[in-house]
């Protein structure tokens, strides 16, 4: 039976859509309550179980899993050394923390435009900045390039302008969990001096809160686990002294980033479902593909050869400009729709503490600008059905069509 239209602003159902939301069964559930049932909250076996997991799926020789994303791009940044006066690139259309993480330790953040099919960071565009600062007798420290949305960089190449330019390469890989790069998943560590992760409840698996640093440097992976538990160490190989097997020292200050045990079982149990949650992800973009690709009012995200997408996010772009419709407006109308989109995102030049900190004004990346001003993150998670698709992608359309 077809829903009856109505003439004020219910919604036609009564589910309710995020543009992503986690996915828990009763076997995650269990693993978490068998924690919390075992004498370890914290700090126990199931820490390093989880980081051998990681190792495992994603193919770094070493990982540390910390509380949160930020902190691991935080940690990554000490790690590497990165310090006041060093440059350190990352792309516009990101969370804030790819560029937070090098004003946390005094380095200058710095930007170049994004590839407009892929959205990821533009090597030709990267190369051309790392011209300007070498005619500047400037280095620049590192990269910290996005994967976004679940699409992976062109690493190739952009591993080709490290060993010409000499740059530290951290992948923020935090959307592409279960991605492809040249048909192999464990691509991340491969191409990246560290790698860094979030398990958020939007993202392919989560923790509640966490994250976690892969590497392939055992010195940096090193630093990185002391950091993150306070700066203590217990390493005779680094200890003034030892009065016994208490002792410990710190060296210089960390902090508390540590993850607990309980969220380690939740990821343990999550992480076995990943290769079914980014199944169903690439079902959806298919269909999503196949509705909107039809309209010329939409651009779908583009996927290069080298890359299988994991989507985490399906960024969907409409032209605003071009059918006279305010984002806003039609934002909020899809809202009392019950279809909740967000945008990803408001690039991170654009935000008052760059542009008054750092100088950085509209029209200079002029992809990324355009890129925000079009985009909308639709649902995009494993437990939608066929009808909720139906739902989702007729109301997106229909209410493009009326609205005024």
């Amino acid at each position: 039976m077809k829903n009856k239209q109505t003439t004020d602003h219910r919604p036609l159902t009564t589910k309710s859509f995020s543009y992503g939301r986690q996915s828990i069964d009763d076997t995650d559930i269990q693993a978490v309550i068998e924690t919390l049932k075992s004498d370890w909250l914290t700090q126990g076996p199931t820490i390093q179980k989880f980081e051998q997991a990681l190792n495992n799926k994603f193919g770094g020789k070493f990982a540390s899993v910390v509380s949160n994303g930020t902190a691991g791009l935080h940690l990554i940044a000490l790690g590497l050394g990165w310090k006041k006066d060093d440059v350190v690139i990352t792309s516009p259309i990101t969370f804030l923390a790819s560029a937070n993480c090098a004003v946390y330790v005094g380095a200058t953040p710095d930007f170049v435009d994004i590839d407009e099919s892929s959205y990821t960071l533009d090597p030709n565009e990267l190369e051309w900045k790392l011209k300007q600062y070498s005619t500047q007798n400037r280095k620049v420290k590192a990269v910290v390039a996005v994967d976004y949305a679940g699409h992976p960089c062109d690493w190739s190449a952009l591993k080709t302008l490290q060993e010409k330019y000499e740059f530290q390469l951290v992948n923020d890989y935090c959307h592409s969990l279960g991605a492809e790069y040249k048909d192999e998943i464990q691509y991340a560590p491969k191409y990246a001096d560290a790698v860094n992760l979030s398990f958020h409840p939007v993202k392919h698996i989560t923790t509640g809160e966490g994250g976690a640093v892969l590497t392939n440097n055992e010195s940096l992976d090193n630093k990185i686990k002391t950091l993150r538990t306070h700066g203590m160490t217990k390493d005779e190989s680094v200890l003034e002294k030892n009065d016994g097997p208490w002792y410990y020292e710190m060296h210089e200050p960390g902090f508390n980033y540590r993850i607990t045990d309980f969220q380690c079982a939740l990821g343990i149990s999550q992480l076995k479902k990943l290769e079914s949650n980014i199944e169903r992800r690439r079902q959806i973009a298919e269909y999503y593909d196949k509705i909107f690709g039809k309209d010329d009012r939409f651009v779908i995200p583009k996927v290069y050869g080298f890359a299988k997408h994991a989507y985490h996010l399906y960024p969907l772009q409409i032209n605003f400009a071009e059918t006279k419709i305010s984002k806003k407006n039609y934002f909020l109308k899809l809202k009392e729709k019950n279809i909740n989109c967000q945008v990803h995102y408001v690039p991170v030049h654009l935000q008052p503490f760059y542009r008054k900190n750092f100088g950085f004004n509209a029209h200079d990346f002029p992809v990324a600008e355009k890129f925000y001003e079009h985009e909308l993150s639709i649902p995009m998670y494993p437990a939608l059905t066929e009808e909720d698709l139906e739902y989702i992608s007729n109301t997106i359309i229909e209410t493009l069509d009326k609205i005024k």
